[in-house]
């Protein structure tokens, strides 16, 4: 597919447009057997529309958000076709529609792809919370399910969650992945893992950047699941579930991948490592080893001397507590070198 100009460039490279459709979206799956839907070249960025899957799962999103009032005009026909035309994953997949994949043409195994989030737009006022028995940190605490739709003041930048509390928006995208390794050619949407995935990870906001290894020719790229705000660990299972759109460039760093164990990102003001496992001290235990080898990488420490900067200025966060495998990411900041490159973007 090629698609068509966007209004906005980056640099010196357009940007092109990739809307979600039953033709360009994945339900359940992060598949590295699934045909590309857009190939692009390093450096290209990309305004990508993308569709929550909350409202969709279970009944068309016109009934489903009509019965909490949200107007037929504010349901996106998005949503309405692939409700209705797009493959429903199979036994074992999970519940995020994702769009993609977008081939990289220069993204071979080994590399390493980097994501900048440029920006990241709203496509409608409202989203909404699920929880239910079974789910979450706390999951004896409902006997029933239990949806909240939230609408949103976007010129405020608030959601409205009551009369009397207002949550500052702080829109990401809770999944960015590469296809998985070609020996596992789809995994569930639910679990992050070294291909990126489920993070739910809210530091990956606009101005932000995500370096992922590469498994497969192409990257194949996929994202979804987006936030209009979360706290970290996601406690009850769902954030404000929406429907975004963000505009992302991704680049290609030859080889730089071969020795990546899982994601690790970079704004403005802080180097981001993660670490992930089943158990979440074993997650911990992941994180802090990745922020010990990056301060290593970063500043020629020693093991025992990393380890201590690590102790005394490094912030360890549940960033997802929910999804069967538990994410930690560690916030470095920069502050603590003399010296960093500069960054692509000053906040």
């Amino acid at each position: 597919m090629t698609a068509a100009p966007h209004s906005f460039t980056s640099g010196n490279t357009p940007a092109v447009a990739l809307r979600s459709t039953p033709q360009t979206v994945v339900w359940g799956y992060i598949r590295a057997d699934a045909p590309p839907v857009l190939r692009i070249k390093s450096g290209q960025t990309v305004a990508i529309d993308t569709v929550s899957h909350q409202g969709i799962n279970k009944q068309d999103p016109v009934t489903h958000f009509g019965a909490a009032g949200i107007a037929r005009e504010q349901v996106l026909q998005d949503a309405v076709d692939i409700y209705r035309d797009a493959a429903r994953p199979e036994q074992g997949g999970g519940a995020h529609v994702l769009t993609g994949p977008i081939y990289i043409e220069e993204a071979q195994p080994g590399d390493m792809l980097e994501v900048r989030i440029l920006d990241i737009e709203f496509r409608v006022p409202y989203g909404q919370n699920h929880t239910a028995s079974g789910w979450g940190v706390l999951p004896e605490l409902l006997a029933d399910p239990v949806s909240k739709i939230i609408k949103l003041d976007i010129k405020r930048g608030v959601a409205l969650f009551s009369g009397a509390i207002e949550i500052p928006l702080a829109p990401f995208m809770g999944i960015m992945a590469v296809a998985p390794p070609p020996d596992t050619p789809r995994v569930s949407t639910k679990p992050p893992g070294a291909y990126g995935g489920n993070m739910d990870c809210k530091q990956l906001k606009a101005g932000a950047t995500l370096h992922l290894p590469v498994f497969n020719a192409g990257a194949l790229f996929y994202t979804g699941d987006g936030h209009a705000v979360q706290g970290d660990g996601e406690v009850d299972g769902t954030a404000i579930e929406i429907s975004l759109a963000p505009t992302l460039q991704f680049i290609v760093h030859k080889g730089a991948g071969k020795a990546m164990r899982w994601p690790r990102a970079e704004d403005a003001t802080h180097y981001i490592v993660m670490g992930m496992a089943t158990d979440l001290d074993a997650a911990l235990k992941n994180a802090v080893q990745e922020a010990v080898d990056c301060l290593q990488q970063k500043a020629g420490l020693s093991a025992a001397d990393a380890y201590a900067l690590a102790s005394l200025g490094v912030d360890f966060r549940v960033g997802e507590a929910v999804n069967v495998v538990k994410m930690v990411y560690g916030m470095i900041p920069k502050i603590l070198f003399r010296q960093t490159p500069e960054y692509w973007r000053k906040e």
